[in-house]
């Protein structure tokens, strides 16, 4: 624009004084103009970009092969056009990286009549995560710089990549496993292992269950009566609330959040038991811009970064509901929460308490509540204990934490009841997470101390 006026300023100038060179220099300068308009939005309306990618799910350390053919449609040659393939700043500047990219995403061509070119790369993902490769940026413009389009070609694909899952062989399931026995008010299952008392032998009643000291000290025929209780799973109530993860401590300490209640979910499907996840973070696929899904070839961009800002996932969600897989049997319960979990992202919307208090009525009552956590403030021990006090059986495992703060936990959660306490620093702690939770708290601490 600012070209044009200064042409036709200059044009109104030379035919005021009469000047012929001037006029004519005036025409060739607006003739100029009006020619690298036309041929750069010819340019950049004659490309077309299609992208090959295999977008199922990956697990950690896998990678994909990307492929965007960029296809001149037009009867011009394209003397040159800028091409980028776009991939989240954020998950390759981030220290440590979350993916790592082999090959050249941003490349310079020409492009003669009905030619094409193909740019590859390959995307490694390092961490889980959702992630979201292109769409594709294209930049083109006249020879003389006097006009420069961008245009966004090609719709993004989305690769879901699994958080890890630790196995846990040395889980004792039948005694000490957090998931636990929960007695119930219906007699649905009954423990060999619980005695509740005697009564008289009935017809049908099984030679296990006569009691024979009983038998000789009456002279009449008496069977055990066991207590009614179920290994009926879990509900993992997890705290990915941005307070809980200093910068300093990620992507580890979210990821590690993420593998532990991966692999407890594992473990507890394996046995056939309802499983079921509640958090507070935000399912990175509510933030994908629906404008992006709609406005592919827009251009009239003045810069690449207006454009890549444009249709990058949005940094914010407005989400304040939980992430919620009800608890349930299923042979495909494990995989909604893995994929939940490969979604999930840390906000700060929710807090811990108030997740506890949104799903505390669709909690099943015969599920075990675990609780992973990255620290323990006083209203998360309040609010647990407040779950304990209501009959559930609530086992905390916490992430990431200090000797320090490991203290201060477990006297918080001491102090309300929760005595199934687990700690989890390292993937090689989680592979023991089955072992005595008593063995797990520091051996200097002084319970009757942090009770107080």
């Amino acid at each position: 624009m600012i070209w044009f006026l200064a042409t036709v300023l200059l044009l109104g100038l030379a035919l005021a004084l009469q000047a012929g060179l001037v006029a004519f220099a005036g025409y060739v300068l607006l003739g100029v103009y009006l020619l690298s308009r036309f041929v750069a939005r010819r340019w950049v309306n004659d490309l077309h970009a299609d992208r090959a990618c295999d977008a199922s799910p990956r697990e950690i350390g896998e990678s994909t092969e990307v492929a965007v053919t960029l296809t001149n449609r037009g009867a011009l040659p394209i003397l040159w056009v800028l091409v980028e393939d776009l991939v989240p700043d954020r998950t390759t500047r981030q220290k440590p990286a979350r993916l790592s990219v082999k090959g050249r995403r941003l490349q310079v061509a020409s492009l003669g009549p009905r030619r094409k070119k193909t740019i590859k790369y390959t995307v490694t993902f390092l961490t889980r995560g959702y992630y979201q490769l292109g769409p594709g940026l294209i930049e083109t413009g006249d020879v003389f710089g006097l006009h420069r389009r961008h245009r966004v070609v090609g719709k993004p694909v989305y690769v879901m990549v699994y958080p890890k899952v630790v196995p846990l062989p040395k889980y004792d399931f039948a005694s000490e496993r957090p998931i636990g026995e929960v007695r119930l008010q219906n007699r649905l299952f009954e423990d060999p292992t619980r005695t509740a008392g005697v009564r008289e032998y009935q017809l049908g009643d099984p030679l296990q269950r006569v009691h024979w000291k009983a038998t000789a000290r009456t002279g009449v025929l008496h069977c055990r009566v066991y207590e009614p209780t179920t290994l009926a799973g879990a509900t993992l109530l997890i705290d990915f609330h941005a307070n809980g993860y200093p910068k300093r401590s990620e992507p580890h300490r979210s990821d590690l959040v993420a593998t532990t209640a991966a692999s407890v979910a594992y473990a507890v499907s394996v046995l056939n038991q309802q499983v079921g996840l509640a958090s507070n973070g935000r399912d990175a696929a509510d933030r994908i811009r629906e404008e992006s899904l709609v406005a592919e070839g827009e251009e009239g961009y003045e810069t690449r970064d207006a454009a890549r800002d444009r249709f990058e996932l949005r940094d914010e969600s407005d989400r304040l509901r939980p992430v919620v897989v009800r608890t349930r049997r299923g042979f495909d319960q494990f995989q909604r929460i893995r994929e939940a979990l490969a979604r999930l992202e840390l906000a700060d919307g929710l807090t811990f308490p108030q997740l506890v208090l949104n799903v505390t009525a669709r909690l099943p009552r015969d599920a075990t509540v675990i609780a992973v956590l990255p620290r323990v403030p006083a209203d998360s021990a309040a609010a647990l204990g407040a779950l304990r006090r209501q009959g559930f059986a609530v086992t905390a495992i916490l992430v990431g934490l200090s000797d320090s703060e490991r203290l201060d936990a477990h006297g918080r959660l001491l102090a309300e009841m929760v005595r199934d306490i687990r700690f989890v620093n390292t993937e090689e702690e989680l592979a023991h997470l089955g072992g005595n939770a008593a063995a797990s708290v520091p051996v200097s601490y002084d319970v009757s101390v942090a009770v107080e």
